[in-house]
């Protein structure tokens, strides 16, 4: 077909690059431009591991980009170990962010567990042998992803630093170190921290240089000089249990080698965390190795400069034909081991220790909090239930959206201190759930079943139970945040919506996150997850369960949502609000005039109705009584009331949010 004449807007062109998320409205004036501004900045960050990197993204997509730093010791990403497993609530928070795909596509999914105990009977010649006890889905509650999934952490760093790029090009400043921090309001009120840095230049040459900052955070690690600065210790014990680990392709006729194994033996324990392809095509494995009886045990205590280098020294006697010859040993009468002209991708050996700090914040004269640490600068544990990384990028997520609102106003002036600090209130509660748990779960990897008497005679049961009332915490899926200022928790009584208490499976309850669930949205008859209208861009959102009413002008349904948008979302900052509408009807048998137009005018295509008649009790909500929610800019549900009371989300966010009428 001819064209006879041709016209196009200079904005297509940026069609065709990926697409970004608008930045929160900034109520605040910005910083002013001027020739010391590079060294002003609202945020300095510290340390750019998955915490780091995690917490400069979001701030970066919340409109900070040209007002962050983020400061690393290292010239680049990681090379290899530490942390590689992503458990399901992380790769949500990913999803939401559109980073996970690479993610998903190429990293290892873990949907199942193999139980391995030494054999009831021994066979005639056999000294000691392994069998199979059991398998368990690897994740027990519900979420969208019903898997873990294990891929390089540089990897993931440089999967967060390129989306970073899209937003904030110029906000990682590597060979950086971090010297000291000072309060000093009366040099800078605007820019109260000053933070002296060490720069090292392509030649080699050190240099030190003073930046003034409004906040900062350290996710420096578990050596962190931030929470040194803060006069804040990790406390905690470090037990006598040493382990190996290493990656590598192995050799084997285990049957079990793809999947994720607690494997004890007569003779120790192993577990195994399949891994990922590599670029040979071959697949990796990662061993952890219980290190018993060869290695002699002594007391440790981590404040012992004495005990400290004893506990070196057991690590250093640890070599990688240490850790196989033991592994070959439990995993009798398989064999296992590193196949031939491969070499080994990554290898240590390391104690088993839970460590926190009392705090997670430091506050200035006025009582505002302004210095913070995230991850493992906050919290140690041993790397048994795979949490590291995971909680370490959720107290980033849970801190970037809090900071945001502060910087660019959006937090009541009357509230804004206490809104900060739920940040510690929150995550603190998170990290002594996180060294309880460790604690115990690493007891049980150690023990020997059925005979070790400092688990009290474990036996596979007791392992089971354990692995399996976990798994709301180790998903990351059973976080409950407890009553405050952004989480309210109303009295149950009549009026309340929700019925039952299956929060796991996804009855709503102020503190914990929103199930994903497939809906069919009404615009396009399209399938699609409910969670992908509630992206990370650092919005509330108001859900609303209508009722069977829904078509009667006059219902309570109807009324609800008029008054949600036409006075409740109107009241805050323009794009800070936004509306997802669910309703009951398995038939599309309404048109859009049938209801009321606000609804099209304002959440088109975030309404949705179900495709099964499950969605609503998957909830906990009655489709003859409804529900209204008020979801946080991460996720987790801040109120729950009544439709017929749509006053309790405007009172819930006036807390929340500054008011513009």
């Amino acid at each position: 077909m001819p064209v006879f004449q041709e016209t196009s807007h200079e904005c297509r062109d940026f069609r065709i690059i990926p697409s970004r998320e608008l930045p929160l409205p900034r109520l605040t004036p910005r910083p002013a431009q001027s020739s010391s501004s590079h060294d002003k900045h609202e945020v300095v960050i510290i340390g750019a591991g998955p915490a780091g990197m995690m917490l400069t993204l979001l701030l970066a997509r919340y409109g900070l980009g040209d007002t962050l730093m983020c400061y690393d010791s290292k010239p680049g990403t990681l090379k290899a170990g530490q942390a590689d497993g992503l458990q399901p609530r992380t790769l949500e928070v990913l999803k939401s962010l559109d980073i996970a795909d690479e993610i998903l596509n190429h990293g290892c999914h873990m949907s199942e567990v193999a139980f391995w105990n030494p054999k009831t009977s021994i066979s005639l010649g056999q000294e000691w042998g392994i069998e199979r006890t059991s398998f368990a889905p690897d994740v027990i509650v519900a979420a969208r992803y019903k898997h873990e999934v294990t891929i390089h952490q540089g990897r993931i760093e440089r999967i967060l630093e390129d989306n970073l790029n899209q937003y904030s090009p110029n906000s990682i400043q590597r060979s950086t170190k971090f010297i000291d921090f000072q309060l000093d309001p009366a040099g800078d009120t605007d820019y109260p921290l000053k933070i002296e840095l060490e720069q090292e230049t392509i030649d080699g040459k050190k240099t030190r240089k003073i930046i003034r900052s409004k906040y900062l955070v350290g996710a420096d690690g578990a050596h962190s000089q931030v929470r040194r600065s803060m006069g804040l210790e990790l406390t905690g014990e470090t037990t006598d249990h040493i382990w190996g680990v290493a990656d590598f392709v192995a050799d084997t006729n285990f049957p079990d080698v793809r999947k994720r194994c607690a494997i004890h033996s007569d003779v120790g324990f192993v577990m195994i965390i399949p891994r990922e392809r590599i670029s040979s095509g071959q697949y990796l494995t990662r061993l952890y190795v219980q290190i018993k009886d060869e290695v002699p045990a002594e007391e440790s205590d981590s404040s012992d400069p004495l005990s400290r280098r004893k506990s070196r020294n057991r690590r250093a006697a640890i070599t990688l034909d240490f850790i196989m010859k033991q592994a070959q040993r439990v995993f009798f009468p398989y064999r296992f081991s590193i196949k031939k002209g491969m070499e080994v991708d990554w290898w240590a050996a390391y104690q088993i220790g839970q460590r926190m700090t009392s705090k997670f914040s430091m506050t200035d004269g006025s009582g505002q909090p302004r210095v913070f640490i995230v991850g493992d600068a906050c919290h140690t544990h041993s790397p048994k239930a795979g949490q590291g990384m995971n909680v370490s990028m959720m107290d980033s997520y849970n801190l970037a959206w809090k900071l945001a609102y502060k910087i660019h106003g959006l937090s009541p002036q009357e509230s804004s201190h206490s809104f900060l600090a739920t940040y510690e209130d929150e995550r603190l509660k998170v990290a002594r759930q996180l060294i309880e748990f460790d604690t115990k779960f690493s007891s049980m990897f150690s023990g020997q079943i059925g005979s070790d008497s400092s688990v009290k005679g474990l036996t596979h049961e007791q392992f089971l139970k354990v692995f399996s009332d976990g798994s709301g915490f180790t998903s990351g899926c059973g976080i409950e945040y407890s009553q405050g200022i952004l989480v309210q928790t109303p009295a149950i009584e009549n009026s309340y919506p929700i019925d039952g208490d299956d929060y796991l499976q996804g009855t709503l309850k102020p503190g914990r996150r929103l199930l994903d669930s497939v809906v069919r949205r009404y615009a396009d008859a399209n399938l699609r997850h409910l969670q992908d209208d509630f992206l990370s861009t650092g919005r509330f959102r108001i859900l609303v369960f209508t009722m069977l009413d829904l078509l009667d002008p006059q219902g309570i349904s109807s009324k609800a949502l008029t008054t949600i948008c036409n006075n409740t979302i109107p009241t805050f900052p323009q794009g800070s609000v936004e509306l997802v509408v669910l309703h009951p009807f398995l038939e599309r048998a309404f048109e859009w005039a049938d209801i009321p137009s606000c609804v099209k005018d304002v959440a088109e295509m975030k309404f949705h109705g179900p495709v099964h008649e499950e969605l609503y009790r998957t909830y906990g909500v009655n489709q003859n009584t409804g529900a209204i929610v008020v979801v946080r800019p991460d996720g987790y549900v801040g109120i729950i009331s009544s439709l017929s009371d749509p006053s309790q989300a405007e009172t819930y966010l006036s807390r929340c949010l500054v008011r513009v009428l």
